[in-house]
């Protein structure tokens, strides 16, 4: 009976896998790959560059599998919207270099040679400055934003109409918002839903602008 249970397991989460590769826009299927997680206690979905021309989406299928379809569908629409807008996190050179440039600027101190100090320093700057961008709150939560405008608009091309899209968006969030304990990356969720209201609310305004004339006569 175990051993029945995980095979039917293991063919639904294949099963699923593929049916989110359907889903890639094609401009993306040659170099964006759907796996499952293997890390201990992975994010819920989560992006990863494994090389210069290759993206890795990882989902931890345990907890993927207990959202909607629509709620699932738009999740991973986010994280695509990511790939596009160019805003995965890439390879960490930045602590590296840091910890090369701060080693260096010591041994500099101790030979006295003027050149290499500036040299490490300013290696120690840039590297620096990378990683307060990277880690840079606000900036986050504006890409994660910007990422769910433009996973509405994958949806609509996969044949959501405008409303159930931001609906489906928004359910997600609201589900995201009660199983997340940690404050800061609840609040990061809850932030973004009510941008998601507000984008919601404005597509309705247009809507209505774009009616009135017709209804007029």
């Amino acid at each position: 009976m175990t051993s029945s249970y995980a095979t039917y397991s293991s063919r639904a989460d294949m099963g699923e896998l593929r049916r989110l590769r359907s889903l890639l826009p094609p401009e993306l299927q040659s170099w964006v790959t759907v796996e499952p997680a293997t890390d201990v206690s992975p994010p819920l979905i989560t992006c990863e560059e494994l090389g210069r021309d290759q993206v890795e989406v990882q989902i931890d299928l345990v907890k993927w599998e207990q959202l909607a379809i629509d709620q699932r569908n738009l999740l991973f629409w986010h994280e695509v919207a990511r790939i596009q807008n160019d805003t995965i996190p890439r390879d960490g050179w930045e602590m590296a270099a840091l910890a090369i440039g701060l080693g260096g600027a010591v041994g500099e101190l101790w030979v006295q040679d003027g050149l290499l100090l500036l040299l490490a320093l300013g290696l120690c700057g840039v590297s620096g400055w990378r990683l307060y961008k990277r880690n840079n709150a606000q900036k986050t939560l504006e890409e994660a934003i910007a990422a769910d405008e433009k996973a509405i608009g994958l949806a609509t091309r996969f044949g959501y109409t405008l409303p159930n899209a931001y609906k489906s968006l928004g359910s997600a969030l609201k589900t995201l918002i009660e199983q997340t304990p940690k404050k800061q990356k609840r609040d990061r969720y809850i932030k973004r839903l009510e941008a998601l209201k507000r984008s919601a609310n404005r597509a309705k305004e247009r809507a209505k602008t774009e009616r009135g004339p017709s209804q007029a006569y």
